[in-house]
């Protein structure tokens, strides 16, 4: 089966997955929350997750040594970026990876720098990890306060999380901002933990560098987590990777999770980054940045007060509700909350990110023009007091969807 548009997936279809991103909401709901989208898989990772369920090869995973080849092959094509192989480490996601890394890097300091609004469950992971964060927020552009890094690392912090692509902004750190990270990690004898799990749906004109490539303070001092879930829409397959150089920061054997790593998704994550999949991807990448550039023009445009800028990466949209929700927010609601009760549409609080989220929300634009245009629909019609249409006829005996709130907004 072939389709032109990997997007192009009816709702009553969508509506048939179990997945969290379709499970955790009412009925009436449309999901644009969670960071996984609605696309259909490339063709090469379909047939090789067919032909392991056909053979049965569903046991135990082995050392799969072409899931890092591939990956190294396509940091090559991409990036420019060359990686030894024998150097990655495998884990089942970046939470495994970033919590073992942040107890190893933060020693008996116990904390380490974030920058929000930042990816939610950084949180959850120092949490986890037994770690304290020291909170060195972006500035109102999105640009990084590297002034405020160094304060935390001059007062004893040894260990950074940073998420490049930024999400929920969407945003590439600049050369220059990684290159002065680098300096200071370097000088002040820190370590850059480097979430790069975006980095390969950067749009079409803009650029990215990988930590480890800025200088060489950058691979002596820096790890970088890569996975496909992103770009390629296998987060439930439980597969990424763990990337030094070869005289980057020294890791004891047991930081290795790779027998954890999920055996599909080794196999799928082989596939997907390989050349058999380019032209799916390139198709993907595209119709991504149109999807977020036409959902940052309609709610900047049609939602008076409202602000959402076109993202340099990935299918996720930062808008700013503040002005069209201030009443809401003065009663101390939710954004999110709010136009989901009254839109029947779930996107991403912002709070989920950090206090500096309090009145945005993280729409999700990876999905079928249909879905995506209802759901602009709704949250235009929600904060103007009202419902459109279909949500009002949708949602008229529904309750709040309350589930999808319980559960924190996933990248």
């Amino acid at each position: 089966m072939t389709h032109s548009d990997p997007f192009d997936i009816p709702l009553s279809e969508l509506r048939q997955r179990r997945s969290m991103k379709w499970s955790a909401v009412d009925a009436d709901v449309l999901p644009l929350w969670i960071a996984e989208m609605d696309v259909r898989l490339p063709e090469p990772v379909r047939s090789a997750l067919h032909r392991a369920i056909d053979l049965g090869d569903t046991g135990y995973p082995g050392s799969l040594p072409g899931f890092a080849a591939s990956f190294a092959d396509f940091a090559h094509r991409t990036w420019g970026w060359d990686i030894d192989p024998g150097l990655c480490r495998g884990f089942p996601d970046l939470a495994a990876s970033g919590q073992a890394l942040l107890r190893h890097f933060a020693g008996d300091d116990a904390r380490a720098v974030i920058t929000p609004p930042v990816y939610n469950n950084f949180f959850a992971w120092l949490r986890a990890a037994g770690i304290t964060g020291v909170e060195v927020p972006v500035g109102p552009d999105g640009a990084q306060d590297l002034d405020g890094i160094e304060a935390a690392f001059a007062d004893g912090v040894r260990v950074a999380l940073i998420s490049n692509p930024h999400n929920p902004l969407g945003r590439i750190w600049t050369d220059a901002e990684l290159e002065r990270l680098a300096d200071l990690a370097a000088r002040y004898d820190a370590f850059v933990i480097a979430d790069e799990i975006h980095a390969p749906v950067v749009h079409p004109g803009r650029a990215f560098r990988p930590f480890l490539t800025i200088s060489d303070d950058a691979r002596r001092r820096g790890v970088a987590l890569h996975s496909a879930s992103k770009g390629f829409n296998i987060a439930g397959l439980k597969s990424s990777l763990l990337i030094t150089a070869a005289d980057g920061p020294h890791l004891p054997d047991e930081l290795d999770g790779f027998a954890a790593v999920g055996h599909l998704g080794a196999l799928a994550s082989e596939v997907a980054f390989s050349p058999a999949c380019d032209d799916w991807f390139q198709t993907v990448r595209e119709g991504i940045a149109a999807r977020t550039a036409h959902v940052a023009t309609r709610v900047t445009e049609e939602i008076p007060g409202a602000r959402a800028d076109v993202p340099e990466a990935s299918y996720l949209v930062w808008a700013d509700l503040r002005e069209p929700l201030a009443a809401d927010l003065a009663e101390g609601r939710r954004a999110g909350d709010v136009i989901r009760e009254r839109g029947r549409v779930q996107f991403a609080d912002g709070e989920d990110y950090g206090r500096e989220g309090r009145g945005f929300v993280r729409i999700n634009c990876g999905t079928s023009w249909e879905v995506l245009d209802e759901a602009i629909d709704r949250l235009v019609a929600a904060c103007r007091g009202g419902r459109s249409a279909d949500s009002a006829r949708a949602g008229a005996a529904s309750p709040a969807g309350a589930a999808a709130a319980t559960v924190a907004a996933r990248r």
